[in-house]
């Protein structure tokens, strides 16, 4: 078994508490009420979208040929 690296994004809630998004997993969303929880509920997320991912045959994605960027937008409220 090879270890698997994926990069998550916790958004700060205004009702409180954090939600989980792991980019190269669409659709793999958590919640914490921690960051410290966030994180948690974030690795069971993506160790079961994995797991599903292998029963259902599909190919688990990796970072490789993903490429990064930020964009910053001009945005009027």
């Amino acid at each position: 078994m090879r270890a698997l690296n994926y990069r998550i994004l916790l958004r700060k809630e205004p009702e409180g508490g954090y939600t989980v998004l792991v980019p190269s997993l669409p659709g793999c969303i958590t919640y914490g009420d921690t960051i410290e929880e966030a994180i948690k509920m974030a690795k069971e997320a993506i160790e079961l979208y994995i797991e599903s991912l292998r029963e259902h045959g599909d190919e688990i994605p990796t970072k490789r040929g993903m490429l990064e960027c930020t964009l910053a937008v001009e945005a009027y409220a």
